[in-house]
């Protein structure tokens, strides 16, 4: 099975390339990232960027495929982030085909990278 090590997805408030980019909304769930089809993944790292000049918060949920979002799902909810800072979460979530990362912030100048592997 190969393994492929990469940036798993971006978003930020104007979209960005690759796979799994999305445009972040203030105060709106974004599917950050989606486990392709026959691939299994590893998320080592999630990074949180707030560029802005005032502090927020973040929320971050893992769905299995076809769930809507519960209060089981989060991995992180309204955690506060300070201005023009950064927050790196090293957790090490495995993924099923399909399974979904949900983010959310409280203004849509944040940024949520995720990195890992695929092992299809």
């Amino acid at each position: 099975m190969p393994t492929a090590y990469k940036v798993l997805a971006q978003t930020g408030s104007s979209g960005s390339s690759g796979n799994g980019s999305a445009t972040l909304a203030a105060t709106t769930n974004t599917n950050l990232y989606t486990v392709p089809s026959a691939t299994s993944t590893v998320v080592s790292t999630i990074t949180v960027c707030n560029q802005a000049s005032t502090a927020g918060t973040f929320r971050i949920a893992v769905r299995p495929s076809g769930a809507s979002i519960a209060t089981q799902h989060y991995v992180a909810y309204d955690v506060p982030i300070a201005a023009n800072d950064t927050t790196a979460l090293t957790l090490g979530i495995t993924l099923g085909t399909t399974d979904i990362i949900t983010v959310y912030a409280s203004a849509a100048t944040m940024s949520f990278s995720a990195f890992g592997s695929e092992i299809s």
